[in-house]
């Protein structure tokens, strides 16, 4: 074997031009399928980023209606779908890779919200829980959070996020004024922020539109308690949950919607409950773009089959050169195997060496890609090592017709060939 190799070695390097003209189809075939594929591997990486964001692993469940969430403003909750008890709120905390559970109501765009004269325009009002701040990642930036006295009581108090204490209280802390919800007056007590901001990559104003959904001009919390202040107090919940990492979050929504749709008995069959996390939203845009993906890699890997035939055609030269050699060897008592295996190894190696710099060049392309065309790029340690076997397997398919040959080649014919 290494003899073989050795050889093979020495016949490339006695011919480097037409070594390196053969190899160059396999060569431009690796490069352009790890660019290819490295690309491919980091957008999709970047669209599950862009959804799920910096480690927020939320996995929001709620009512709906065919496709579309139920809106309690303008429909009233159906007979059968009961408020979640504790005792279910239970169940949904042992679902298995759940962290935090939290229970919450809301209206997507309250008519009206009002500091002295000043509106919030589209702005929305939760209902929510003592877990609902850290399940879907928000800190308070000033003032206080929710006390144990709130949750209990009926306490007309309200905490706000940054946009809505901008567009309410322009120039002003907010902390300790009053703001009107529905007609009843409630307390500022705290501004809460995102705890980890994360700002989707944006290239065109279709991502624009595919990753800012937040149409919101602010956000205003309340403790579930109060929520029969200014709403009906039979309103089914929604649910958020925090999965221990993105990969289970599928999984835990849908246990969490099994266990919320035993609870219902509601005569339309089209309203239940449904879990929506991004990890799912981002697999589903990423195979909307996997059979134009394969079609291009199938392209690219037809310069890999042309690679190939050079290959062949080339070893079919060398097996005619080399007639005399062949002759000789067989005279002096090689067997049909020695041969083939020199031959098919030097067509190995061949394709090997091609293969090796092809990886090299598609790193390098795929960086030029990403630097150049403002792509993302993430190199697949899988594309690569599925190159390097391919582009020996290559060698091994299309090398082996003048092996073959080459080892059937009759000695005495071989010995008389000029």
């Amino acid at each position: 074997m290494f003899e073989n190799i050795r050889l093979s070695f020495k016949g490339i390097f006695s011919h480097k031009v037409r070594s390196f003209l053969t190899m160059l189809g396999i060569i431009i075939g690796i490069a352009a399928i790890i660019a290819i594929v490295s690309t491919i591997k980091g957008t999709n990486e970047q669209i599950k980023s862009n959804l799920i964001g910096s480690g927020n692993n939320n996995v929001n469940v709620a009512v709906y209606q065919g496709e579309w969430q139920m809106d309690f403003q303008y429909q009233s909750p159906p007979e059968g779908m009961p408020v979640i008890s504790d005792d279910v709120k239970k169940e949904l905390e042992n679902i298995k890779d759940a962290e935090t559970v939290s229970l919450y109501r809301q209206r997507t765009y309250c008519e009206s919200i009002y500091h002295m004269n000043t509106s919030l325009e589209g702005g929305s009002v939760y209902g929510i829980d003592e877990n609902y701040f850290s399940a879907a990642g928000y800190r308070i930036k000033s003032g206080k959070g929710f006390g144990e006295r709130d949750f209990k009581g009926t306490q007309k108090t309200v905490i706000i996020d940054n946009k809505a204490a901008e567009s309410l209280f322009p120039g002003e802390e907010p902390v300790g004024e009053i703001i009107d919800i529905m007609g009843e007056p409630f307390k500022v007590v705290g501004v809460a922020v995102q705890s980890s901001k994360f700002e989707p990559v944006i290239n065109t104003y279709e991502d624009y539109q595919l990753y800012n959904q937040d149409t919101s001009s602010g956000k205003i919390f309340i403790p579930t308690n109060a929520w029969p202040v200014i709403f009906r107090y039979d309103e089914p919940q929604n649910c958020i949950i925090v999965a221990a990492d993105t990969d289970s979050m599928t999984a835990v929504g849908k246990a969490a919607e099994e266990i919320l749709n035993g609870t219902i008995s509601v005569q339309d069959e089209s309203i239940k409950y449904k879990s929506e996390n991004q990890l799912e939203r981002a697999e589903s845009l990423q195979k909307l773009s996997d059979s134009t993906n394969t079609l291009v890699i199938c392209i690219a890997g037809i310069s890999l089959l042309v690679g190939g035939i050079g290959v062949m055609n080339i070893m079919l030269v060398s097996v005619t050169e080399r007639t005399r050699e062949i002759g000789l060897k067989k005279a002096l008592g090689a067997r049909k195997k020695v041969i083939l295996g020199q031959f098919l190894t030097e067509a190995a190696v061949l394709t090997s060496i091609g293969g090796l710099i092809g990886i090299v060049l598609g790193i390098v392309l795929s960086q030029l890609i990403s630097k150049f065309a403002d792509v993302p790029v993430a190199i697949s340690s899988v594309s690569i090592l599925v190159s390097v076997i391919f582009s020996m397997i290559v060698g091994i398919v299309f090398g082996l017709i003048p092996s073959v040959k080459a080892a059937n080649l009759n000695p005495i014919d071989a010995l008389r060939y000029e």
